[in-house]
Protein backbone atom coordinates (compact mmCIF):
# COMPACT_ATOMS: atom_id res chain seq x y z
CA UNK A 1 0.00 0.00 0.00
CA UNK A 2 2.84 2.12 1.16
CA UNK A 3 4.79 1.86 -2.33
CA UNK A 4 1.53 2.52 -4.85
CA UNK A 5 0.92 5.48 -2.75
CA UNK A 6 4.79 6.20 -3.31
CA UNK A 7 4.31 5.67 -7.31
CA UNK A 8 1.40 7.83 -7.22
CA UNK A 9 2.72 10.72 -5.49
CA UNK A 10 6.01 10.11 -8.40
CA UNK A 11 3.68 10.33 -11.04
CA UNK A 12 1.77 13.27 -10.12
CA UNK A 13 5.39 14.99 -8.98
CA UNK A 14 6.23 14.54 -12.56
CA UNK A 15 2.51 15.85 -14.18
CA UNK A 16 3.32 18.87 -12.01
CA UNK A 17 6.34 19.69 -13.65
CA UNK A 18 5.58 19.29 -16.83
CA UNK A 19 2.53 21.56 -16.22
CA UNK A 20 5.02 23.92 -14.90
CA UNK A 21 7.43 23.97 -18.03
CA UNK A 22 4.00 24.74 -20.22
CA UNK A 23 3.36 27.41 -18.44
CA UNK A 24 6.84 28.76 -19.35
CA UNK A 25 7.63 28.18 -22.57
CA UNK A 26 11.60 28.31 -23.69
CA UNK A 27 14.08 27.68 -26.26
CA UNK A 28 17.14 25.36 -25.17
CA UNK A 29 20.43 25.92 -27.47
CA UNK A 30 23.10 23.42 -27.27
CA UNK A 31 26.34 23.81 -29.29
CA UNK A 32 28.67 20.18 -29.48
CA UNK A 33 30.97 19.27 -31.74
CA UNK A 34 30.93 22.38 -33.82
CA UNK A 35 27.44 21.75 -34.17
CA UNK A 36 24.25 23.85 -32.76
CA UNK A 37 21.32 21.95 -31.62
CA UNK A 38 17.90 24.07 -30.86
CA UNK A 39 14.84 22.85 -29.10
CA UNK A 40 12.23 23.66 -26.85
CA UNK A 41 12.24 23.38 -22.93
CA UNK A 42 9.24 21.20 -23.41
CA UNK A 43 10.94 18.87 -25.78
CA UNK A 44 14.32 18.92 -24.04
CA UNK A 45 12.67 17.55 -20.43
CA UNK A 46 10.72 15.20 -22.52
CA UNK A 47 13.63 13.43 -23.66
CA UNK A 48 15.73 13.72 -20.68
CA UNK A 49 12.46 11.62 -18.58
CA UNK A 50 12.33 9.27 -21.88
CA UNK A 51 16.67 8.97 -21.03
CA UNK A 52 16.28 8.08 -17.46
CA UNK A 53 13.39 5.78 -17.98
CA UNK A 54 15.39 3.75 -20.64
CA UNK A 55 18.23 3.60 -18.21
CA UNK A 56 16.49 2.11 -15.35
CA UNK A 57 14.61 -0.15 -17.50
CA UNK A 58 18.06 -1.73 -18.64
CA UNK A 59 19.42 -1.63 -15.40
CA UNK A 60 16.49 -3.84 -14.50
CA UNK A 61 16.41 -6.15 -17.20
CA UNK A 62 20.53 -6.69 -16.54
CA UNK A 63 19.72 -7.25 -13.00
CA UNK A 64 16.74 -10.01 -13.49
CA UNK A 65 18.92 -11.79 -16.19
CA UNK A 66 22.21 -11.86 -13.69
CA UNK A 67 19.90 -13.29 -10.45
CA UNK A 68 17.46 -14.97 -12.28
CA UNK A 69 19.32 -18.38 -10.84
CA UNK A 70 18.92 -17.50 -7.64
CA UNK A 71 15.54 -16.46 -8.06
CA UNK A 72 14.58 -19.71 -9.90
CA UNK A 73 16.15 -21.57 -7.21
CA UNK A 74 14.57 -19.71 -4.49
CA UNK A 75 10.95 -20.53 -6.30
CA UNK A 76 11.78 -23.91 -6.36
CA UNK A 77 12.63 -23.72 -2.27
CA UNK A 78 9.89 -22.33 -1.49
CA UNK A 79 7.36 -24.47 -2.82
CA UNK A 80 9.26 -27.46 -1.81
CA UNK A 81 8.54 -25.33 1.77
CA UNK A 82 4.91 -25.29 1.16
CA UNK A 83 4.24 -28.85 -0.18
CA UNK A 84 6.46 -29.42 3.53
CA UNK A 85 4.03 -27.02 5.85
CA UNK A 86 1.10 -29.06 4.02
CA UNK A 87 2.39 -32.35 4.92
CA UNK A 88 3.18 -31.15 8.48
CA UNK A 89 -0.07 -29.60 8.78
CA UNK A 90 -1.50 -33.49 7.54
CA UNK A 91 0.37 -35.18 9.68
CA UNK A 92 -0.77 -33.10 12.89
CA UNK A 93 -4.39 -33.28 12.27
CA UNK A 94 -4.22 -36.97 11.61
CA UNK A 95 -1.82 -37.68 14.76
CA UNK A 96 -5.00 -35.99 16.71
CA UNK A 97 -7.60 -37.61 14.78
CA UNK A 98 -6.05 -40.95 15.82
CA UNK A 99 -5.00 -41.67 12.05
CA UNK A 100 -1.49 -43.55 12.56
CA UNK A 101 -0.36 -44.84 9.43
CA UNK A 102 -1.68 -41.25 7.20
CA UNK A 103 0.45 -39.94 10.37
CA UNK A 104 3.52 -41.99 10.17
CA UNK A 105 2.74 -41.21 6.34
CA UNK A 106 2.77 -37.60 6.32
CA UNK A 107 5.85 -37.64 9.00
CA UNK A 108 7.91 -39.58 6.30
CA UNK A 109 6.93 -36.58 3.57
CA UNK A 110 7.75 -34.10 5.69
CA UNK A 111 11.30 -35.36 6.50
CA UNK A 112 11.57 -35.48 2.73
CA UNK A 113 10.71 -31.53 2.29
CA UNK A 114 11.86 -29.84 5.64
CA UNK A 115 14.42 -30.03 7.82
CA UNK A 116 13.97 -30.53 11.14
CA UNK A 117 16.47 -28.28 12.89
CA UNK A 118 14.76 -25.22 11.00
CA UNK A 119 11.44 -26.34 11.68
CA UNK A 120 10.90 -27.76 15.73
CA UNK A 121 7.32 -29.11 15.10
CA UNK A 122 8.91 -31.99 13.35
CA UNK A 123 9.71 -33.91 16.23
CA UNK A 124 5.62 -33.38 17.86
CA UNK A 125 4.49 -34.76 14.93
CA UNK A 126 7.19 -37.82 15.54
CA UNK A 127 6.02 -37.66 19.77
CA UNK A 128 2.57 -38.04 18.19
CA UNK A 129 2.65 -40.11 16.06
CA UNK A 130 4.81 -42.32 18.21
CA UNK A 131 2.20 -42.22 21.20
CA UNK A 132 -0.60 -43.31 19.13
CA UNK A 133 1.39 -46.19 17.58
CA UNK A 134 2.08 -47.35 21.63
CA UNK A 135 5.98 -46.68 20.97
CA UNK A 136 6.25 -44.74 24.61
CA UNK A 137 10.17 -44.38 24.75
CA UNK A 138 10.30 -43.10 21.01
CA UNK A 139 8.03 -40.36 22.12
CA UNK A 140 9.96 -39.93 25.81
CA UNK A 141 12.87 -39.63 23.87
CA UNK A 142 11.58 -37.08 21.36
CA UNK A 143 10.08 -35.04 24.27
CA UNK A 144 13.24 -35.13 25.68
CA UNK A 145 15.43 -33.68 22.32
CA UNK A 146 12.43 -30.35 22.84
CA UNK A 147 13.07 -30.29 26.24
CA UNK A 148 16.59 -29.61 25.72
CA UNK A 149 15.60 -27.23 22.79
CA UNK A 150 15.30 -23.70 23.95
CA UNK A 151 12.39 -22.84 21.35
CA UNK A 152 10.17 -26.31 22.03
CA UNK A 153 11.88 -26.78 25.67
CA UNK A 154 8.17 -25.54 27.52
CA UNK A 155 6.35 -28.22 24.59
CA UNK A 156 8.80 -30.99 25.71
CA UNK A 157 8.41 -30.40 29.46
CA UNK A 158 4.63 -30.85 29.47
CA UNK A 159 4.93 -33.98 27.26
CA UNK A 160 7.30 -35.70 29.74
CA UNK A 161 4.73 -34.48 32.64
CA UNK A 162 1.95 -36.01 31.10
CA UNK A 163 3.92 -39.62 30.21
CA UNK A 164 5.22 -39.16 34.10
CA UNK A 165 1.26 -38.90 34.98
CA UNK A 166 0.24 -42.03 32.51
CA UNK A 167 2.87 -43.69 33.88
CA UNK A 168 2.07 -42.62 38.17
CA UNK A 169 5.94 -41.59 38.67
CA UNK A 170 4.57 -38.75 40.49
CA UNK A 171 8.43 -37.88 41.82
CA UNK A 172 9.40 -37.58 38.01
CA UNK A 173 6.10 -35.55 37.00
CA UNK A 174 6.46 -33.22 40.24
CA UNK A 175 10.34 -32.16 38.87
CA UNK A 176 9.13 -31.63 35.47
CA UNK A 177 6.26 -29.51 36.71
CA UNK A 178 8.80 -27.94 38.95
CA UNK A 179 11.29 -27.18 36.06
CA UNK A 180 8.66 -25.91 34.00
CA UNK A 181 7.03 -23.54 36.74
CA UNK A 182 10.79 -22.09 37.08
CA UNK A 183 11.80 -21.38 33.93
CA UNK A 184 7.96 -20.41 32.86
CA UNK A 185 5.71 -19.10 35.42
CA UNK A 186 3.12 -18.24 32.82
CA UNK A 187 2.25 -21.68 32.07
CA UNK A 188 -1.17 -22.22 34.34
CA UNK A 189 -0.39 -26.21 34.09
CA UNK A 190 2.93 -26.12 35.42
CA UNK A 191 2.15 -23.61 37.84
CA UNK A 192 -1.19 -25.31 39.29
CA UNK A 193 0.69 -28.64 39.12
CA UNK A 194 3.65 -27.48 41.00
CA UNK A 195 1.16 -26.08 43.42
CA UNK A 196 -0.58 -29.21 44.05
CA UNK A 197 2.80 -30.87 44.60
CA UNK A 198 3.85 -28.65 47.07
CA UNK A 199 0.41 -28.92 48.90
CA UNK A 200 0.66 -32.75 49.43
CA UNK A 201 3.89 -32.25 50.72
CA UNK A 202 2.48 -29.81 53.22
CA UNK A 203 5.40 -27.09 52.02
CA UNK A 204 2.88 -24.27 52.18
CA UNK A 205 4.74 -21.19 52.93
CA UNK A 206 6.59 -22.34 49.13
CA UNK A 207 3.21 -22.80 48.02
CA UNK A 208 2.15 -19.61 48.76
CA UNK A 209 4.79 -18.10 47.46
CA UNK A 210 4.11 -19.78 44.16
CA UNK A 211 0.53 -18.72 44.06
CA UNK A 212 1.54 -15.09 44.73
CA UNK A 213 3.82 -15.40 41.53
CA UNK A 214 1.42 -16.83 39.63
CA UNK A 215 -1.52 -14.01 40.51
CA UNK A 216 1.43 -11.21 39.68
CA UNK A 217 1.54 -12.77 36.40
CA UNK A 218 -2.21 -13.49 36.14
CA UNK A 219 -2.00 -16.84 35.42
CA UNK A 220 -4.58 -17.14 37.60
CA UNK A 221 -7.95 -16.00 38.17
CA UNK A 222 -8.39 -13.70 40.65
CA UNK A 223 -10.88 -15.46 42.52
CA UNK A 224 -9.73 -18.62 42.04
CA UNK A 225 -6.01 -17.25 43.36
CA UNK A 226 -7.98 -16.41 46.67
CA UNK A 227 -9.55 -19.09 47.31
CA UNK A 228 -6.86 -21.02 47.01
CA UNK A 229 -4.44 -19.00 48.98
CA UNK A 230 -7.05 -18.97 51.59
CA UNK A 231 -6.92 -22.83 51.78
CA UNK A 232 -3.33 -22.71 51.85
CA UNK A 233 -3.45 -20.28 54.75
CA UNK A 234 -6.01 -22.16 56.58
CA UNK A 235 -3.95 -25.53 56.48
CA UNK A 236 -0.32 -23.28 57.98
CA UNK A 237 -3.41 -22.49 60.43
CA UNK A 238 -4.27 -25.78 61.48
CA UNK A 239 -0.66 -26.94 61.96
CA UNK A 240 0.14 -23.90 63.47
CA UNK A 241 -3.00 -24.42 66.51
CA UNK A 242 -0.98 -26.82 69.25
CA UNK A 243 1.81 -25.13 68.78
CA UNK A 244 1.77 -21.41 67.68
CA UNK A 245 -1.94 -20.46 68.24
CA UNK A 246 -1.52 -16.93 67.77
CA UNK A 247 0.26 -17.57 64.76
CA UNK A 248 -2.61 -19.81 63.72
CA UNK A 249 -5.36 -17.08 64.45
CA UNK A 250 -3.41 -14.79 62.41
CA UNK A 251 -3.38 -16.84 59.19
CA UNK A 252 -6.88 -18.08 60.10
CA UNK A 253 -8.26 -14.42 59.89
CA UNK A 254 -5.86 -13.94 56.83
CA UNK A 255 -8.23 -16.35 55.17
CA UNK A 256 -11.50 -15.34 55.81
CA UNK A 257 -10.34 -12.00 54.48
CA UNK A 258 -9.98 -13.74 51.28
CA UNK A 259 -12.91 -16.85 51.48
CA UNK A 260 -15.65 -15.67 53.98
CA UNK A 261 -17.21 -18.80 53.89
CA UNK A 262 -14.50 -21.15 54.32
CA UNK A 263 -15.59 -21.98 57.51
CA UNK A 264 -12.28 -24.65 58.64
CA UNK A 265 -11.08 -20.96 58.28
CA UNK A 266 -13.47 -19.81 61.20
CA UNK A 267 -13.49 -22.75 62.86
CA UNK A 268 -9.76 -22.86 63.50
CA UNK A 269 -9.92 -18.91 64.35
CA UNK A 270 -12.26 -19.52 66.86
CA UNK A 271 -10.66 -22.04 68.53
CA UNK A 272 -7.41 -20.23 68.75
CA UNK A 273 -8.79 -17.02 69.94
CA UNK A 274 -11.05 -19.79 72.62
CA UNK A 275 -7.07 -20.72 73.83
CA UNK A 276 -6.36 -17.34 74.25
CA UNK A 277 -9.96 -16.62 76.57
CA UNK A 278 -11.47 -14.30 74.35
CA UNK A 279 -14.57 -16.06 74.04
CA UNK A 280 -16.79 -13.00 72.96
CA UNK A 281 -14.25 -12.30 69.65
CA UNK A 282 -14.58 -16.45 69.05
CA UNK A 283 -18.04 -16.31 69.33
CA UNK A 284 -18.55 -13.14 67.13
CA UNK A 285 -16.45 -15.10 64.27
CA UNK A 286 -18.97 -18.27 64.98
CA UNK A 287 -22.18 -16.16 64.74
CA UNK A 288 -21.09 -15.23 61.52
CA UNK A 289 -20.36 -18.31 59.82
CA UNK A 290 -23.27 -19.18 61.33
CA UNK A 291 -26.24 -16.61 59.46
CA UNK A 292 -24.09 -17.44 56.16
CA UNK A 293 -25.00 -21.03 56.23
CA UNK A 294 -25.58 -23.50 59.44
CA UNK A 295 -23.03 -25.70 59.42
CA UNK A 296 -23.08 -28.56 62.40
CA UNK A 297 -19.68 -28.08 63.53
CA UNK A 298 -20.09 -24.35 64.16
CA UNK A 299 -22.53 -25.11 66.16
CA UNK A 300 -20.92 -27.41 68.00
CA UNK A 301 -18.12 -25.27 68.77
CA UNK A 302 -20.40 -22.55 69.57
CA UNK A 303 -22.48 -24.73 72.21
CA UNK A 304 -18.78 -26.16 73.63
CA UNK A 305 -17.14 -22.56 73.30
CA UNK A 306 -16.52 -22.51 77.47
CA UNK A 307 -15.16 -25.98 78.79
CA UNK A 308 -16.99 -25.06 82.37
CA UNK A 309 -20.83 -24.29 80.86
CA UNK A 310 -23.34 -26.46 82.17
CA UNK A 311 -25.82 -28.27 80.23
CA UNK A 312 -28.50 -25.51 81.08
CA UNK A 313 -25.94 -23.22 79.82
CA UNK A 314 -24.95 -24.93 76.72
CA UNK A 315 -29.20 -25.13 75.61
CA UNK A 316 -29.24 -21.48 76.09
CA UNK A 317 -26.37 -21.02 73.50
CA UNK A 318 -28.13 -23.65 71.34
CA UNK A 319 -30.86 -21.44 71.99
CA UNK A 320 -29.66 -18.02 70.58
CA UNK A 321 -28.63 -19.85 67.51
CA UNK A 322 -31.15 -20.64 66.74
CA UNK A 323 -32.93 -17.49 66.82
CA UNK A 324 -30.40 -17.03 64.41
CA UNK A 325 -31.19 -19.15 62.23
CA UNK A 326 -35.04 -20.23 63.11
CA UNK A 327 -37.01 -22.77 61.41
CA UNK A 328 -33.44 -24.14 60.32
CA UNK A 329 -33.04 -28.47 60.76
CA UNK A 330 -28.80 -27.87 62.02
CA UNK A 331 -30.07 -24.96 64.63
CA UNK A 332 -33.23 -27.60 65.28
CA UNK A 333 -31.17 -30.68 65.98
CA UNK A 334 -28.17 -28.38 67.58
CA UNK A 335 -31.35 -27.28 70.50
CA UNK A 336 -32.53 -30.92 70.87
CA UNK A 337 -28.97 -32.15 71.45
CA UNK A 338 -28.65 -29.76 73.99
CA UNK A 339 -32.00 -30.44 75.34
CA UNK A 340 -30.95 -34.05 75.93
CA UNK A 341 -27.89 -33.32 77.94
CA UNK A 342 -29.96 -30.96 79.82
CA UNK A 343 -32.64 -33.75 80.47
CA UNK A 344 -35.20 -31.09 79.13
CA UNK A 345 -36.70 -34.46 77.10
CA UNK A 346 -40.08 -32.66 75.71
CA UNK A 347 -38.24 -29.55 74.60
CA UNK A 348 -35.56 -32.47 72.87
CA UNK A 349 -38.60 -34.40 71.38
CA UNK A 350 -40.25 -31.63 70.00
CA UNK A 351 -37.15 -29.74 68.44
CA UNK A 352 -36.21 -33.15 66.85
CA UNK A 353 -39.45 -34.10 65.21
CA UNK A 354 -39.85 -30.33 63.90
CA UNK A 355 -36.17 -31.18 62.68
CA UNK A 356 -36.91 -34.57 60.74
CA UNK A 357 -40.20 -32.77 59.14
CA UNK A 358 -38.32 -30.34 57.61
CA UNK A 359 -35.01 -32.10 56.87
CA UNK A 360 -35.19 -36.32 57.55
CA UNK A 361 -31.57 -37.34 58.04
CA UNK A 362 -30.07 -40.45 59.51
CA UNK A 363 -28.82 -38.32 62.66
CA UNK A 364 -32.15 -36.55 63.69
CA UNK A 365 -34.00 -40.06 63.51
CA UNK A 366 -31.03 -41.76 65.82
CA UNK A 367 -31.17 -38.24 68.01
CA UNK A 368 -34.85 -39.16 68.50
CA UNK A 369 -34.15 -42.83 69.21
CA UNK A 370 -31.28 -41.60 71.84
CA UNK A 371 -34.28 -39.48 73.05
CA UNK A 372 -36.51 -41.89 73.13
CA UNK A 373 -34.15 -44.17 75.17
CA UNK A 374 -33.83 -41.40 78.02
CA UNK A 375 -37.44 -40.62 78.42
CA UNK A 376 -39.32 -44.31 77.86
CA UNK A 377 -36.63 -46.58 77.35
CA UNK A 378 -39.35 -48.34 75.54
CA UNK A 379 -37.34 -51.06 72.76
CA UNK A 380 -40.11 -51.07 70.23
CA UNK A 381 -40.52 -47.49 69.94
CA UNK A 382 -36.41 -46.86 70.00
CA UNK A 383 -36.07 -49.78 66.71
CA UNK A 384 -38.61 -47.69 65.24
CA UNK A 385 -36.21 -44.40 65.15
CA UNK A 386 -33.65 -46.67 64.62
CA UNK A 387 -35.15 -48.47 61.71
CA UNK A 388 -36.18 -44.87 60.38
CA UNK A 389 -32.92 -43.89 60.66
CA UNK A 390 -31.64 -47.09 58.24
CA UNK A 391 -34.08 -45.52 55.44
CA UNK A 392 -33.36 -42.00 55.73
CA UNK A 393 -30.83 -40.14 53.26
CA UNK A 394 -26.75 -40.12 54.60
CA UNK A 395 -26.17 -37.09 56.60
CA UNK A 396 -23.28 -34.80 54.95
CA UNK A 397 -19.76 -34.98 55.49
CA UNK A 398 -16.50 -33.98 54.25
CA UNK A 399 -16.70 -35.23 51.03
CA UNK A 400 -13.75 -35.08 48.20
CA UNK A 401 -13.80 -37.59 44.87
CA UNK A 402 -15.74 -39.98 46.45
CA UNK A 403 -14.51 -40.26 49.83
CA UNK A 404 -15.65 -39.06 53.24
CA UNK A 405 -13.43 -37.53 56.15
CA UNK A 406 -14.20 -37.01 59.67
CA UNK A 407 -12.68 -33.35 59.07
CA UNK A 408 -12.09 -30.91 56.78
CA UNK A 409 -8.00 -31.94 55.16
CA UNK A 410 -7.09 -29.11 51.98
CA UNK A 411 -5.62 -32.11 49.83
CA UNK A 412 -7.61 -34.39 48.24
CA UNK A 413 -6.02 -37.80 49.40
CA UNK A 414 -7.02 -40.21 45.99
CA UNK A 415 -6.14 -37.23 43.48
CA UNK A 416 -3.80 -35.19 45.79
CA UNK A 417 -6.32 -31.65 44.16
CA UNK A 418 -6.42 -28.69 46.27
CA UNK A 419 -9.64 -27.39 48.20
CA UNK A 420 -10.98 -30.92 46.85
CA UNK A 421 -13.32 -31.03 50.30
CA UNK A 422 -16.29 -29.96 50.10
CA UNK A 423 -19.29 -30.53 52.47
CA UNK A 424 -22.23 -32.53 51.03
CA UNK A 425 -23.82 -35.81 50.80
CA UNK A 426 -21.81 -38.16 50.54
CA UNK A 427 -23.66 -40.79 48.04
CA UNK A 428 -27.39 -40.18 47.01
CA UNK A 429 -30.19 -41.78 47.41
CA UNK A 430 -31.19 -44.43 45.07
CA UNK A 431 -34.76 -45.06 44.80
CA UNK A 432 -35.95 -48.86 45.25
CA UNK A 433 -38.62 -51.01 43.06
CA UNK A 434 -42.00 -49.71 43.04
CA UNK A 435 -43.20 -52.66 45.27
CA UNK A 436 -40.75 -52.37 47.45
CA UNK A 437 -41.86 -48.67 48.56
CA UNK A 438 -40.10 -45.66 49.63
CA UNK A 439 -38.96 -44.46 53.03
CA UNK A 440 -41.80 -43.13 55.14
CA UNK A 441 -41.72 -39.44 55.70
CA UNK A 442 -40.68 -37.90 58.44
CA UNK A 443 -44.65 -37.14 59.63
CA UNK A 444 -45.25 -40.96 58.92
CA UNK A 445 -42.40 -41.83 61.18
CA UNK A 446 -43.91 -40.14 63.76
CA UNK A 447 -47.62 -40.79 63.46
CA UNK A 448 -47.06 -44.57 62.85
CA UNK A 449 -44.70 -44.49 66.73
CA UNK A 450 -45.37 -47.65 68.24
CA UNK A 451 -47.49 -46.47 71.83
CA UNK A 452 -45.88 -47.43 75.13
CA UNK A 453 -47.93 -50.83 76.36
CA UNK A 454 -48.44 -50.68 79.69
CA UNK A 455 -49.77 -53.02 82.20
CA UNK A 456 -50.30 -52.78 85.97
CA UNK A 457 -49.85 -56.02 87.53
CA UNK A 458 -52.56 -58.00 89.31
CA UNK A 459 -51.70 -58.41 93.33
CA UNK A 460 -51.03 -62.01 94.18
CA UNK A 461 -53.51 -63.88 96.58
CA UNK A 462 -52.03 -64.78 99.91
CA UNK A 463 -51.88 -68.09 100.42
CA UNK A 464 -53.63 -69.88 103.45
CA UNK A 465 -51.57 -72.07 105.68
CA UNK A 466 -52.33 -75.94 104.43
CA UNK A 467 -54.04 -78.11 106.95
CA UNK A 468 -52.64 -81.45 107.49
CA UNK A 469 -54.36 -83.96 105.67
CA UNK A 470 -53.47 -87.71 106.64
CA UNK A 471 -51.72 -89.81 103.96
CA UNK A 472 -53.61 -90.84 101.12
CA UNK A 473 -53.72 -94.57 99.76
CA UNK A 474 -51.79 -95.09 97.08
CA UNK A 475 -54.03 -95.21 94.57
CA UNK A 476 -55.09 -91.58 92.35
CA UNK A 477 -56.87 -89.36 93.81
CA UNK A 478 -59.38 -87.12 91.80
CA UNK A 479 -60.19 -83.87 93.47
CA UNK A 480 -62.23 -81.07 92.05
CA UNK A 481 -61.08 -77.37 92.93
CA UNK A 482 -62.91 -74.14 91.93
CA UNK A 483 -61.47 -71.36 92.53
CA UNK A 484 -64.04 -67.45 92.32
CA UNK A 485 -63.82 -65.93 89.50
CA UNK A 486 -61.27 -63.00 89.72
CA UNK A 487 -60.80 -59.48 88.14
CA UNK A 488 -57.82 -58.34 86.24
CA UNK A 489 -57.44 -54.79 85.24
CA UNK A 490 -54.89 -54.46 82.31
CA UNK A 491 -54.43 -50.97 80.65
CA UNK A 492 -53.58 -50.33 76.62
CA UNK A 493 -52.34 -47.11 75.31
CA UNK A 494 -54.56 -46.94 71.68
CA UNK A 495 -53.26 -44.73 69.37
CA UNK A 496 -55.16 -41.78 67.96
CA UNK A 497 -53.92 -40.18 64.82
CA UNK A 498 -52.90 -37.04 66.94
CA UNK A 499 -52.69 -38.38 70.28
CA UNK A 500 -52.09 -41.29 72.59
CA UNK A 501 -55.21 -42.46 74.49
CA UNK A 502 -55.69 -44.52 77.98
CA UNK A 503 -58.12 -46.75 78.16
CA UNK A 504 -58.81 -49.15 80.91
CA UNK A 505 -60.48 -52.04 80.83
CA UNK A 506 -62.01 -54.68 82.99
CA UNK A 507 -62.32 -58.38 81.93
CA UNK A 508 -63.75 -60.85 83.97
CA UNK A 509 -61.31 -64.47 83.77
CA UNK A 510 -63.47 -67.47 83.55
CA UNK A 511 -63.18 -69.41 86.53
CA UNK A 512 -60.83 -71.88 86.51
CA UNK A 513 -62.24 -76.33 85.42
CA UNK A 514 -61.59 -78.70 88.02
CA UNK A 515 -57.73 -80.19 87.85
CA UNK A 516 -56.49 -83.62 88.37
CA UNK A 517 -54.05 -84.00 90.92
CA UNK A 518 -51.34 -86.93 91.75
CA UNK A 519 -49.50 -87.25 94.50
CA UNK A 520 -47.78 -83.53 93.76
CA UNK A 521 -50.17 -80.80 92.89
CA UNK A 522 -50.22 -78.98 89.61
CA UNK A 523 -50.80 -75.19 89.53
CA UNK A 524 -53.17 -73.85 87.08
CA UNK A 525 -52.02 -70.90 84.72
CA UNK A 526 -53.58 -67.75 84.59
CA UNK A 527 -54.57 -66.46 81.68
CA UNK A 528 -55.10 -62.80 80.76
CA UNK A 529 -57.48 -62.22 78.08
CA UNK A 530 -56.81 -59.30 75.48
CA UNK A 531 -59.23 -56.66 74.25
CA UNK A 532 -60.38 -57.14 70.70
CA UNK A 533 -58.53 -53.64 69.87
CA UNK A 534 -54.66 -54.91 71.16
CA UNK A 535 -52.14 -54.86 68.62
CA UNK A 536 -51.10 -57.72 66.83
CA UNK A 537 -47.99 -59.84 68.55
CA UNK A 538 -45.87 -59.14 65.83
CA UNK A 539 -46.02 -55.47 66.64
CA UNK A 540 -42.51 -53.72 67.74
CA UNK A 541 -44.58 -52.08 70.23
CA UNK A 542 -46.27 -54.92 72.25
CA UNK A 543 -44.28 -57.31 74.52
CA UNK A 544 -44.67 -61.04 74.92
CA UNK A 545 -44.79 -61.28 78.68
CA UNK A 546 -46.97 -64.38 79.01
CA UNK A 547 -44.27 -65.82 80.61
CA UNK A 548 -42.94 -63.65 82.27
CA UNK A 549 -44.30 -62.16 85.55
CA UNK A 550 -45.79 -58.86 85.43
CA UNK A 551 -43.99 -56.15 85.90
CA UNK A 552 -45.08 -52.29 86.71
CA UNK A 553 -43.96 -49.75 84.47
CA UNK A 554 -44.20 -45.96 84.14
CA UNK A 555 -45.65 -44.09 81.50
CA UNK A 556 -45.35 -40.57 80.24
CA UNK A 557 -47.90 -38.93 78.16
CA UNK A 558 -47.03 -36.68 75.82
Amino acid sequence: MIRILFYVLIVLALGAGFAWLADRPGELSLIWQGQRIEMSLMVAATLLASLVAAILLVVWFIRVVWLSPHSISRYFRARKRDRGYQALSTGLIAAGAGDSALARKMTARTHALLSADQEPLIHLLEAQTALIEGKYDDARKKFELMADDPETRELGLRGLYLEAKRLGANEAARQYAERAADKAPHLPWATLAALDYRSQTGQWDEAIRLLDQSRTAHVIERKEADRKKAVLLTARAAEKLESDPKGARDDAQAALKLAEDLVPAGLIAAKALFREDNLRKGAAILEKLWKQDPHPEVAKLYVRARSGDSATDRLKRANKLEALRPNNPVALAAVAEAALEARELPLARSKAEAAARIQPSESIFLLLADIEEADTNDDGRIRHWMNQALKSPRDPAWTADGVTAPEWLPVSPVSGRLDAFEWKQPVAQIAGPIEDGTPDSADAAIRSLPPVAIVHQRPEPVRQPERAEPKPAPARVIEAEEKPAETVVKTIAVPAPSESVIIPQTVKAEPKPASVKTEEKVKAEEKIVEPFFGRPPDDPGVRDDSTKPLEKSTFRLF
